[in-house]
C-alpha cells in the first residue's frame, strides 16, 4: 500500500536545482530522508504534505490523513501548548487522546504543558510536536530533524517511538535528518531517500 507515489520530481530554488528527477514511494513503516545542509530535506517534506508543488514531475498523495505540523512556528507563540494539541484533534479523526498524558510525562513536559509556546525552549516546543506526531494516528506523519535540541531522556523516548513506527503496517512515518541516528542502526526501514551531501 503506497501512501505517496512520486515520479521525476524537480524543484528549483534560488536559481539552482534543489531536487532533480526524484522518484520514490512511501509505504507504512519508517522512511528516512537523508541529506546534507541545503539539500532539500524540508522541501521534500513540504511536497509530501501538499504545502507546495514540484516544478515538474508527478506526486500522488494517497494518505487519507497527514500530519506535518510544527509548534516552532512563531504564529503559535501565544498559544498554550495544551491548547495547541487540542486544536489539532478536530482535523485528525484518529487522534488518540489516551496517549497524550503518558507522552507528556515521558518527554518531561508536565510542568510546561500549560505555558504559552513562547515560554518554551526550542527543545520543549519540539517535544510538544512529537507528542502530537505520536497521538495523531495520521496515515502519514512527517517529522523534520526531530532529535535537534532534545535532551538524552527525550531522545530515548523518540527512538522507541520510531522503532515502533518501523514495525507498523498501517501508518507511515517519514523522518528527515542529516544522518540516521545511531540508535536506529539495524532498524528495518521501509524506505530510504538519500538526497546527498
Amino acid at each position: 500500500m503506497n501512501l505517496i507515489e512520486a515520479e521525476q520530481l524537480n524543484v528549483s530554488w534560488a536559481g539552482g536545482t534543489l531536487l532533480n528527477g526524484l522518484s520514490f514511494s512511501i509505504r507504512p513503516g519508517l522512511t528516512f530522508v537523508r541529506g546534507g545542509e541545503g539539500r532539500g530535506k524540508s522541501t521534500l517534506l513540504r511536497l509530501m504534505a501538499g504545502g507546495m508543488e514540484p516544478g515538474s514531475g508527478v506526486i500522488r498523495r494517497l494518505a487519507r490523513t497527514t500530519f506535518h505540523e510544527s509548534p516552532a512556528d512563531p504564529a503559535h507563540d501565544q498559544v498554550q501548548a495544551r491548547a495547541w494539541l487540542q486544536a489539532l484533534r478536530p482535523g485528525l479523526p484518529g487522534w488518540d487522546a489516551g496517549m497524550v498524558p503518558g507522552l507528556v510525562e515521558a518527554f518531561g513536559l508536565s510542568e510546561h504543558i500549560d505555558k504559552p509556546m513562547f515560554m518554551l525552549s526550542t527543545g520543549s516546543r519540539r517535544k510538544v510536536g512529537l507528542v502530537a506526531a505520536a497521538a495523531t494516528q495520521a496515515q502519514l506523519t512527517l517529522i523534520d530533524t526531530p532529535f535537534a535540541a532534545l535532551d538524552a531522556a527525550s531522545s530515548r523516548v523518540l527512538l522507541q517511538l520510531l522503532a515502533e513506527a518501523a514495525e507498523g503496517d498501517r501508518r507511515a512515518w517519514v523522518m528527515a535528518d542529516y544522518e540516521l541516528p545511531p540508535g536506529l542502526a539495524g532498524t528495518r526501514l521501509s524506505g530510504l531517500i538519500d538526497l546527498g551531501d
